[in-house]
Protein backbone atom coordinates (compact mmCIF):
# COMPACT_ATOMS: atom_id res chain seq x y z
CA UNK A 1 0.00 0.00 0.00
CA UNK A 2 2.82 2.56 1.11
CA UNK A 3 4.38 2.02 -1.94
CA UNK A 4 1.73 2.66 -4.59
CA UNK A 5 0.90 5.96 -2.46
CA UNK A 6 4.70 6.72 -2.91
CA UNK A 7 4.54 5.91 -6.51
CA UNK A 8 1.30 8.33 -6.82
CA UNK A 9 2.84 10.65 -5.15
CA UNK A 10 6.08 10.77 -7.30
CA UNK A 11 3.40 10.59 -10.39
CA UNK A 12 1.39 13.88 -9.39
CA UNK A 13 4.78 15.77 -8.70
CA UNK A 14 6.49 14.97 -11.42
CA UNK A 15 2.78 15.85 -13.94
CA UNK A 16 3.46 19.40 -12.45
CA UNK A 17 7.24 19.85 -13.80
CA UNK A 18 6.76 17.45 -17.18
CA UNK A 19 4.02 19.69 -18.72
CA UNK A 20 4.83 21.40 -22.26
CA UNK A 21 1.48 23.12 -22.38
CA UNK A 22 -0.58 25.26 -19.82
CA UNK A 23 -2.19 28.28 -19.57
CA UNK A 24 -2.18 30.77 -16.98
CA UNK A 25 -4.95 33.26 -15.81
CA UNK A 26 -4.89 35.79 -12.37
CA UNK A 27 -8.39 35.45 -10.69
CA UNK A 28 -8.73 38.70 -9.22
CA UNK A 29 -10.97 37.91 -6.73
CA UNK A 30 -8.95 35.35 -5.25
CA UNK A 31 -5.43 37.04 -5.69
CA UNK A 32 -4.29 33.76 -6.69
CA UNK A 33 -3.14 32.68 -10.58
CA UNK A 34 -5.40 29.67 -11.89
CA UNK A 35 -3.26 27.26 -14.12
CA UNK A 36 -4.19 24.76 -16.72
CA UNK A 37 -1.66 21.72 -17.69
CA UNK A 38 -2.23 20.12 -20.85
CA UNK A 39 -0.83 16.03 -22.01
CA UNK A 40 0.24 16.32 -25.40
CA UNK A 41 -2.62 14.70 -26.73
CA UNK A 42 -4.67 18.40 -25.79
CA UNK A 43 -6.21 16.49 -22.70
CA UNK A 44 -5.90 18.26 -19.46
CA UNK A 45 -3.44 16.89 -17.58
CA UNK A 46 -3.79 19.23 -14.01
CA UNK A 47 -5.68 22.45 -12.58
CA UNK A 48 -4.99 24.31 -9.67
CA UNK A 49 -4.13 27.80 -8.40
CA UNK A 50 -0.85 29.18 -7.25
CA UNK A 51 -0.13 32.33 -4.58
CA UNK A 52 1.44 35.16 -6.29
CA UNK A 53 4.63 34.27 -4.68
CA UNK A 54 4.46 30.53 -6.64
CA UNK A 55 3.21 28.32 -3.36
CA UNK A 56 0.84 25.50 -4.67
CA UNK A 57 -2.90 26.58 -3.57
CA UNK A 58 -6.34 25.05 -3.07
CA UNK A 59 -7.64 21.69 -4.79
CA UNK A 60 -5.28 20.15 -7.39
CA UNK A 61 -6.84 18.04 -9.97
CA UNK A 62 -4.99 15.67 -11.79
CA UNK A 63 -6.18 13.68 -15.31
CA UNK A 64 -4.46 10.78 -17.06
CA UNK A 65 -4.69 11.20 -21.21
CA UNK A 66 -7.83 9.83 -21.55
CA UNK A 67 -9.43 12.86 -19.27
CA UNK A 68 -10.37 10.47 -16.49
CA UNK A 69 -9.40 12.29 -13.16
CA UNK A 70 -7.06 10.04 -10.94
CA UNK A 71 -5.92 12.68 -7.98
CA UNK A 72 -7.65 15.25 -6.06
CA UNK A 73 -5.23 17.45 -3.91
CA UNK A 74 -5.37 20.20 -1.71
CA UNK A 75 -2.25 22.73 -0.67
CA UNK A 76 -2.20 25.75 1.59
CA UNK A 77 0.86 27.90 0.99
CA UNK A 78 3.03 24.95 -0.69
CA UNK A 79 2.00 22.56 1.59
CA UNK A 80 -0.37 19.05 1.47
CA UNK A 81 -3.19 19.40 3.42
CA UNK A 82 -6.75 17.85 4.13
CA UNK A 83 -7.55 14.42 2.46
CA UNK A 84 -6.04 13.10 -0.85
CA UNK A 85 -7.88 10.94 -3.02
CA UNK A 86 -6.04 8.38 -5.66
CA UNK A 87 -7.43 6.34 -8.43
CA UNK A 88 -5.27 3.93 -9.27
CA UNK A 89 -6.29 0.79 -11.13
CA UNK A 90 -9.73 1.89 -10.80
CA UNK A 91 -9.47 1.57 -7.09
CA UNK A 92 -9.56 4.64 -4.39
CA UNK A 93 -6.77 4.94 -2.36
CA UNK A 94 -7.15 7.85 0.27
CA UNK A 95 -4.11 9.39 1.80
CA UNK A 96 -4.50 12.16 4.85
CA UNK A 97 -2.17 14.65 4.86
CA UNK A 98 -2.35 16.35 8.58
CA UNK A 99 0.55 19.24 8.94
CA UNK A 100 2.00 18.41 6.07
CA UNK A 101 2.89 14.50 7.16
CA UNK A 102 0.70 11.69 5.70
CA UNK A 103 -1.19 9.14 7.25
CA UNK A 104 -2.72 5.97 5.40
Amino acid sequence: MKNIVIIAIALFTSLAFCQKERTLTLNEETNLIDVVYYHDNGEVSQTGSYTTDGKLQGQWLSFNEEGEKIVTAYYKEGKKVKKWVYIIDGKIKEVDYSKNVASI
